[in-house]
């Protein structure tokens, strides 16, 4: 098994790794910006500087965007999928030999729904869809207030955290364990499996991190192997029971949607409130404005994703040749979509490097990607933010960091994986006003 994982890392991340690391040390820009030899903890500058190169650009790998418009257009554009390794320029036999190796289901390979196209895509979305209707979400809203409150209980007043690790990784991972039916005490086991698993949305990563990302998948593939037996024995009101007992899935299919509602139920959010905390804690002004009106939470969790998107970038590739603002995009070829870079277009959010919690047009970022594969969890994400945040600086009103938080050594996804913080003095708590999200 770990001469077929080495021939698929060397395929899908060893070439590229090369290029982008050759590249990066040249100074070339979107090499930079993908990671390079050792990640890049702000990405802004880059953006801009490419964005100074036209609407779309051809790099070592692909074409690339970071133009709001245009990556808007892409992902509603019929005439691009998602991404496939055919994209890059790989060896064909080497290309052949990691398509044949056999893989756990996983949130990252087909049939997960992150990287197939329709039909096959629709059929697989559909039986999830009715989980995350805004009637369904809305029925989560008091037990999100539950266990926000739970976590900010356990905290200790006057004292240190990890907000990472005590509080927003808890808040996301305790709601999407409920509605997959996965019991509390396995919480931390998701954790780390998440934490293994996310490089792998990057390209470029190395052999170390590839093949701990597959035994984690061996792991996992046992646990899900165990969790849908019992579920077919005793069945829940949870998604994954809905989906074992209908009969549509098999298990392969059934364990790949699991490892990606998972992943993505907690990544997104644990990213969002931690990128949160520290733009209002460095725009004191905005938190202020925030307590002074409360009404205006919602449109500030729009601003964090906005400002400083948890997910910084997606790619789509053409199926056919495509003519986009000029540029010859072959089929086959990929181009690489900013979503960060977007949301930060002067031509859509007037002063886009200025944080601003009552921006009028927030709401028009692209964080949730856009089109057939735009997010299912976005009003679930949007909701959970709103809660925490807003309940995390009324529990504790001098909240402060107690040096640097560090960043996820990650391209794609843009967080902190640890955030040491000063509590404070503890606020009685208050029943929140009923928002709007």
């Amino acid at each position: 098994m770990k001469a077929q994982y080495w021939v698929r890392w060397l395929s899908q991340q060893g070439l590229p790794r090369l290029v982008l690391r050759t590249q990066a040390r040249r100074g070339e820009p979107f090499a930079r910006l993908m990671g390079g030899p050792d990640g890049i903890a702000d990405p802004y500058p880059l953006i801009e500087e490419m964005r100074g190169r036209g609407r779309i650009m051809r790099t070592s790998l692909s074409w690339a965007s970071f133009d709001h418009e245009l990556c808007r257009s892409v992902l509603r554009d019929t005439r691009f999928g998602v991404r496939n390794n055919e994209s890059f320029d790989i060896p064909k036999p080497l290309q052949l030999l990691a398509d044949h190796s056999p893989m756990p289901p996983n949130p990252v390979e087909p049939p997960s729904m992150l990287v197939i196209d329709p039909p096959e895509h629709t059929a697989m979305r559909k039986p999830v869809a009715s989980a995350f209707t805004p009637r369904a979400i809305a029925k989560l809203r008091e037990r999100v207030e539950t266990v926000t409150e739970e976590l900010l209980d356990a905290l200790p007043s006057g004292g240190s955290a990890d907000l990472i690790a005590s509080f927003a990784s808890q808040v996301p991972i305790a709601i999407i364990s409920e509605m997959l039916g996965f019991p509390d005490a396995d919480r931390a086991r998701f954790l780390a499996w998440g934490d293994q698993l996310t490089p792998l949305l990057d390209v470029g990563i190395p052999w170390h991190a590839h093949h701990r990302a597959m035994k984690a998948m061996e792991v996992m593939n046992d646990y899900f192997d165990g969790h849908i037996a019992r579920l077919r024995r005793e069945p829940g009101d949870d998604i994954l029971s809905t989906l074992v007992t209908a009969g549509d899935l098999d298990d392969y299919a059934l364990k790949a949607t699991a490892s990606l509602l998972m992943g993505a139920g907690f990544e997104t959010t644990v990213n969002l409130i931690g990128n949160g905390v520290v733009q209002l804690l460095a725009h004191p002004d905005q938190l202020d404005r925030l307590r002074a009106e409360p009404e205006l939470w919602p449109n500030a969790i729009e601003e964090v994703l906005r400002f400083d998107s948890p997910v910084q970038t997606t790619a789509r590739t053409a199926l056919t040749d495509v003519e986009l603002d000029g540029a010859q995009v072959r089929k086959g070829h990929t181009v690489v979509l900013s979503l960060a870079g977007a949301n930060r277009d002067p031509k859509i959010f007037p002063e886009p490097n200025r944080f601003d919690v009552a921006r009028p047009n927030a709401k028009d970022h692209l964080s949730f990607s856009n089109g057939i594969h735009v997010c299912l969890g976005a009003s679930l994400a949007r909701m959970e933010g709103v809660h925490a945040l807003r309940a995390l600086f009324e529990r504790f009103p001098d909240l402060r960091l107690d040096g640097p938080p560090q960043r996820r050594k990650l391209f794609t996804l843009h967080g902190y994986e640890r955030m040491p913080v000063r509590l404070g003095r503890r606020a009685e708590a208050e029943t929140p006003e009923p928002s709007s999200v």
